[in-house]
Parts: C-alpha cells; sequence; structure tokens
C-alpha cells in the first residue's frame, strides 16, 4: 500500500511507525492508496484523517496511523514520545477546569481552549482567543490572544502544541 501523507501530518506517520510513505502537500497528485492528513481537507483517494491540535488528538491520531500497517502502538510506547514535551504531557488527557471566561473565533483552537480548562462563552468574557488568520475578523480591540496558526510554526504536532498550551498558560 501507498501512503501519501501532507507535511503537516508527517511526524504522526512517523512517529507511528510507517516506514514507506510519501510527503504531498496535494496527496492527490501523489497517486496513492491512502492519504493520512488533516480532518479539515479533503482528497479524492482512500483517506485518513486526523487531528493534531491537542496533546489527546496527537496521542490518538498516532495510535489510529499505527494501526494501518497491523502493528499497533501500545498506550505507554506512544505516552514515550511526550517525554520530551511537558505542556503536552500536562495536557495530556487533561481535566482542568479554570475560572476564565474566552471567546474563541475558531473551531480548532476550542479543542486547546478546552484542554488547558477555560470555559468557551460568547459573551462577559475575560479574553477574546483568535488564530493569526483571523485577526481582520475580530470585532474585539481588547484582552486579544492572537495564536499561531499552521503558517511561520513548526510542522512537529508537539511543538506546535507546546507553543499554544504556553500562549494560553501565559493567561492564567
Amino acid at each position: 500500500m501507498k501512503v501519501v501523507t501532507t507535511p503537516m501530518c508527517e511526524e504522526i506517520v512517523r512517529l507511528a511507525g510507517i516506514k514507506d510513505y510519501a510527503v504531498n502537500k496535494f496527496p492527490d497528485e501523489e497517486g496513492g492508496d491512502l492519504a493520512i492528513l488533516l480532518s479539515e481537507s479533503k482528497v479524492k483517494m482512500n483517506s485518513l484523517p486526523i487531528k493534531i491540535n491537542t496533546a489527546t488528538q496527537i496521542f490518538e491520531s498516532i495510535k489510529k496511523v499505527s494501526q494501518i500497517e497491523g502493528n499497533e502502538l501500545s498506550d505507554s510506547e506512544i505516552i514515550r514520545f511526550f517525554d520530551d514535551y511537558g505542556l503536552c504531557k500536562k495536557y495530556l488527557n487533561s481535566d482542568f477546569k479554570r475560572d476564565i471566561n474566552v471567546k474563541v473565533y475558531s473551531e480548532f483552537l476550542k479543542d486547546i481552549v478546552s484542554d488547558v480548562g477555560f470555559n468557551i462563552v460568547l459573551d462577559d468574557f475575560d479574553y477574546v482567543i483568535y488564530p493569526d488568520y483571523s485577526k481582520e475578523n475580530v470585532i474585539e480591540t481588547e484582552n486579544l490572544v492572537e495564536i499561531p496558526s499552521h503558517n511561520d510554526i513548526s510542522k512537529n504536532p508537539f511543538k506546535k502544541a507546546e507553543l499554544r498550551y504556553a500562549i494560553l498558560e501565559n493567561l492564567i
């Protein structure tokens, strides 16, 4: 089976133990049998969509991808990948609750904001959290928190989550 992944998902594919794969921002151009890509992406070929915004999503994605070739990694094997990423490990399967209300301008950010334990509300909020690509859509003018999305950020999902968690932890 020829597996094709996007650059954003390559680290997950590699950690999951897939040895033979191609990387292409546009998997359909590669002519593979299975594309592994972010859940919001669409392709014509068979695909395995994954989410990698939070520590738990990263864990679950590695688990799911490792099942492709019948070499499913154990939970303890996957948890070892988190050893160098303290914030990711802290928020893996987290159930934090904090008394901070936030308005969030993106679906993908709601997952990581929930991990940190913030309350997502539409009004009477302490902060407005938005992705860097939607700055012009933010109508509020105070207590703004910009979170890096996909551009100018590491493609490593652990480093990306660490950066986002760190930004949010600065609000605590």
